[in-house]
């Protein structure tokens, strides 16, 4: 099958588009790097969303923002329904997290990166910028082995007899938040280890798949609908087990999914219910971390390390990218 265009679910994304999307992310990641450590975490933001808003209008698709960083009138950020691009090419649905780590960023620690997912019109669930409780883990599991809805306990115990090994010998990631202080408790009553991580749940997510190397099994917790769907992408490209569900807990949250089409306000979203189809997930580093190195800024030179996953080949590609000439990256 010719794979030169998007022509609905089933079609495979433009392999050429893995590029451009990689484009678009060291665009996003050079502009927030500017203002790493400077404890400026909306100014960050904005530098990154309004690169990856330049970039993307640039690109020859009839793009939706069907996963962004708020509602239509929460604009200048990348808001849900904006379009994207020249409108001459495919519709394709976009996800996108500008720069995930905010935090991370302004205080110049480990594991900001800026992120975005690209799919055949129709196949990344469209949701609310809302919470969302969260369960994953990597590839060579047996469907269902673990389970939004089933115990801290019961999920532990059950990776760790398909593993062979001991709930001892299981690391969970979670978000460390109040939130979680009930959950946290909760895994270490079973022996599992825990490693809290600030902020940047993506990575988190994404660290589950390689358990050999990164020492995580299991992701847990609660964060951001945005970067749960984004990692579902990733795992649609790599392999996993994900589950998620949309927290709506006011009447504006419901109100807002309904519109976008969203009836059971407790559904329990199955990894191929927020990302199906030919997806294409980019990353590229701003500050260093585990997934990635950060920018780096030489004379005359911008050298970033961008990470390319499509699930169309299951093929994960890292680029390092030379820019010699950064006067391009000047806002």
């Amino acid at each position: 099958m010719a794979d030169d265009i998007v022509g609905g679910v089933g079609r495979p994304v433009s392999r050429t588009m893995s590029l451009e999307l990689a484009r678009v992310t060291e665009r996003a990641a050079i502009a927030a790097a500017r203002l790493r450590g400077q404890g400026r975490e909306k100014e960050a933001d904005q530098a990154a969303v309004d690169a990856m808003r330049r970039e993307l209008n640039l690109l020859p698709i009839n793009g939706t923002v069907v996963i962004g960083e708020g509602e239509r009138d929460e604009a200048p950020m990348l808001y849900i329904g904006e379009q994207l691009g020249t409108g001459a090419g495919p519709k394709v649905d976009i996800a996108v997290d500008p720069l995930e780590g905010t935090t991370l960023c302004a205080k110049d620690m480990p594991g900001a990166i800026a992120v975005m997912a690209l799919a055949e019109h129709g196949s990344l669930l469209a949701a609310p910028d809302v919470y969302m409780q969260k369960i994953a883990i990597g590839p060579g599991y047996p469907q269902g082995l673990v389970d939004l809805d089933a115990s801290p306990a019961d999920n532990i115990a059950a990776l760790a007899r398909h593993k062979g090994c001991a709930p001892s010998e299981i690391t969970a990631i979670i978000l460390d938040r109040p939130r979680h202080m009930a959950l946290v408790a909760a895994v270490r009553e079973t022996g599992a280890g825990i490693r809290l991580i600030s902020d940047g749940d993506i990575a988190g997510i994404i660290h589950t798949t390689s358990p050999d190397e990164t020492g995580a099994d299991i992701y847990l917790g609660i964060g951001a609908a945005p970067e749960g769907v984004i990692a579902a992408g990733v795992l649609r490209c790599i392999g996993g087990h994900m589950q998620g569900r949309l927290i709506l807990d006011s009447h504006d949250k419901r109100e807002r999914a309904a519109r976008m089409g969203i009836s059971d306000p407790n559904r329990k979203y199955e990894l191929a219910d927020m990302a199906r189809g030919d997806v294409i997930v980019a990353a590229t580093g701003v500050t260093d971390g585990a997934l990635l190195q950060g920018v780096r800024f030489k004379s005359g030179m911008i050298v970033t390390e961008t990470v390319i996953y499509r699930s169309a080949t299951g093929t994960v590609r890292r680029i390092v990218g030379e820019h010699r000439r950064p006067e391009r990256f000047e806002a």
